[in-house]
């Protein structure tokens, strides 16, 4: 059985944290059962909504306990929230905890790398042969996406082609991310249908068909 969504509270409501998991949890979750039940991917890929939903949820739960503690009324509560209050004048904590909030700052364990690996992708304005493309108008048929920002057919996505949707784009601006700031851009992205980076490339497309297999499937004809 795959629970998701946001009927069951466990902790305070403080912040929408309910809602936000709830949305995560299904958006993670359905892709995922859509390649099981295609039998384009084997059934542990399901197993990745737990080693990924869990962590993150937990974290929700941490942050909904502080707010409780902090709205009491007793005289040392009010000093802490005076000091967080001093603390959140200051850029760093306060990009730091609204991207917690609003789960920008999730960042799913798929190993190590570039920092967008595992994070949300921004929602760039990309330039295409076709005229300007947002990124996330990619993922509204729930299909991945792998960008190449850099050298034109520099990458293939092969008999996956009815799957994983090639786009060559480019990006003149710098990358910002909400929970960290400037990242270095990176030459290709593979994007989950969830909006999370699968793979980052760095011209080459070194790890590129392990990270394919992994989230979307052997190639066609491979058993």
């Amino acid at each position: 059985m795959l629970l998701a969504g946001d009927s069951a509270h466990v902790h305070s409501p403080a912040g929408g944290q309910g809602l936000q998991n709830g949305l995560q949890d299904a958006v993670n979750l359905g892709w995922k059962l859509a390649q099981v039940v295609k039998r384009t991917s084997p059934e542990g890929l399901l197993d990745t909504y737990q080693a990924e939903r869990h962590p993150a949820t937990a974290r929700s739960l941490e942050l909904t306990m502080a707010q409780t503690v902090l709205q009491r009324s007793e005289a040392r509560i009010g000093a802490l929230r005076d000091t967080i209050g001093q603390l959140m004048e200051m850029d760093e904590p306060r990009r730091r905890l609204g991207a917690q909030l609003s789960g920008l700052d999730t960042r799913y364990d798929l190993g190590d790398g570039h920092p967008l690996l595992g994070r949300r992708m921004p929602d760039l304005d990309l330039r295409t042969a076709d005229g300007p493309l947002r990124v996330y108008s990619l993922l509204h048929r729930a299909r991945p996406a792998l960008v190449n920002l850099g050298a034109p057919g520099a990458l293939d996505v092969g008999s996956r082609a009815g799957r994983v949707q090639l786009v060559e784009a480019g990006y003149a601006g710098a990358w910002e991310l909400p929970a960290i700031g400037g990242v270095p851009a990176p030459a290709a992205v593979l994007i989950r249908p969830d909006g999370h980076v699968a793979w980052v490339g760095d011209g080459t497309e070194a790890g590129l068909a392990d990270a394919l297999t992994t989230w979307f499937g052997a190639p066609a004809g491979v058993p």
